[in-house]
């Protein structure tokens, strides 16, 4: 189960921070990704962290959000800074590629 949590609502140039809870004990060896849906618009990656640390970032997010993991609680973090309103959206977790395994998504709205 991947289970996501930590939205809410903020104000735009506010920070949140989500986190992911992942059950299965194969978690350390599998790189991670948070996704975004936004209204109108096809779920996509915003960033994924591999099993050795490495990040990667689409550019619409990058300098302003950090994934992150810790591997002794299964999870994944994605830290949000300098929100804009068209960060708002559904975020998720998943392995990075994404399984067919989603959970229920959080939902950030970042208002102007």
């Amino acid at each position: 189960q991947l289970q996501a949590c930590g939205g809410g609502l903020v104000q735009a140039g506010g920070s949140l921070t989500l986190s992911c809870i992942v059950s299965g004990s194969i978690f350390s060896i599998r790189d991670m990704g948070w996704y975004r849906q936004v209204p109108g618009k096809q779920r996509e990656r915003i960033a994924n962290i591999g099993s050795g640390y490495g990040t990667y970032y689409v550019v619409s997010v990058k300098g302003r959000f950090t994934i992150s993991r810790d591997n002794a609680k299964n999870a994944v973090y994605l830290q949000m800074n300098s929100l804009k309103p068209e960060d708002t959206g559904l975020y998720y977790c998943n392995t990075f590629p994404a399984s067919d395994l989603w959970g229920q998504g959080t939902l950030v709205t970042v208002s102007s």
